[in-house]
């Protein structure tokens, strides 16, 4: 996100302290990718950094976090109801993170970390920057970059180094990949209770419902099977079955949008939504430029094109020659076989 060459500021040189999530007691890609961007951050800063989660990690998440140059983690402990309430949650890591005299307090732009950082920053009377793609040190300020509008704009913001600065990461940009850089950390895991019960609000998580792929917004969706003008009646309808067959979601290029296959929140492409899934299928989709400025950050793509001099084949990690007419029913035979024909 930034250049290699540290800051010599001391007023930026704060201590950084990165909230680390583990959904089902496991270290996924957006815990992976904070530790990666946080252990960036401090080095370009120049400073010390620490990483702040609750508890119900596994064993085997928790030693995962010494990969990516952890040192210091602590758990924090505190109400019954600490992790079915964000304003408890939020309480409680400020509470730590003014008693540690952390200068930063990093998230993930994931849900909780996008639902945590206002609260958190309220807490701390601290300054807030959400979604930030880039930062980079000018003067006496650390320069904050995001963009809005469809990323149409980018805006920035300064932080001078006085107040906390609650900082949320966009996911698009977060990488699981350990850097070259890290050194294993020597993991010392500490646990941290408030020194006075925190008072929360009466509400609270009272159940957890997982996103339906079918439904969930394409630009939050983890695997995408898109498809471009190389459909027609059947085919689309058996990449519709597909996607549900193997809980992925459904996206469409602006052509078949305008065709009336699907509505305008399924359309991917910079007149549409810009995704960032970990797995991105092209299927009959030619690779126009404003398709893959929409695209183009997935982590793996892989496509299928009768053409083989199709744009989207050099901007792909696989292609395959092929038509949608002849691998489809071959694929949906394939995925009933192996999966009993259950969506």
């Amino acid at each position: 996100m930034a250049g290699s060459t540290p800051t010599n500021n001391t007023r930026l040189n704060r201590k950084i302290l990165t909230f680390v999530d583990f959904p089902e007691g496991d270290l996924d890609d957006a815990g992976k990718g904070i530790l990666s961007e946080t252990s960036r951050l401090a080095k370009y800063l120049g400073t010390e950094w620490a990483v702040v989660c609750l508890s119900g990690a596994s064993d085997s998440a928790m030693s995962e976090l010494a990969r990516y140059g952890v040192d210091q983690v602590t758990v924090l402990e505190g109400s019954a109801d600490l992790s079915d309430s964000l304003d408890a949650q939020a309480k409680t890591i400020a509470a730590f993170a003014a008693e540690a005299g952390i200068g930063i307090l990093l998230l993930p732009h994931n849900d909780l970390g996008g639902s945590l950082a206002p609260l958190l920053a309220s807490e701390l009377n601290g300054a807030l920057f959400t979604e930030a793609i880039a930062y980079e040190c000018e003067a006496t300020a650390l320069k904050l970059t995001r963009q809005s509008l469809g990323f149409q704009v980018a805006q920035s913001k300064k932080w001078d180094g006085e107040n906390i600065l609650v900082l949320t990461i966009h996911s698009r940009i977060l990488s699981a990949v350990v850097l070259p850089t890290m050194q294993p950390g020597q993991l010392q895991v500490n646990r941290w209770t408030p020194r006075q019960a925190i008072a929360t609000n009466a509400s609270r998580i009272i159940q957890r419902i997982p996103p339906d792929p079918q439904t969930v917004d394409v630009s939050e969706a983890e695997v995408i099977f898109s498809v471009g003008l190389g459909c027609n009646d059947t085919t689309f309808t058996q990449i519709e079955e597909l996607s549900r067959l193997l809980n992925a979601s459904l996206g469409v290029t602006r052509p078949v949008y305008d065709l009336g296959y699907a509505g305008f929140e399924r359309m991917v492409g910079q007149t549409g939504k810009t995704v960032a899934p970990r797995f991105y299928l092209a299927m009959g989709i030619s690779g126009s430029m404003h398709h893959i400025g929409g695209m183009k950050d997935s982590k793996r793509i892989v496509s299928i094109n009768s053409d083989s001099k199709a744009p989207i084949f050099p901007n792909s990690d696989e292609g395959f020659v092929a038509n949608l007419n002849e691998v489809l029913p071959l694929l949906i035979e394939r995925v009933k076989t192996v999966t009993g024909g259950a969506a």
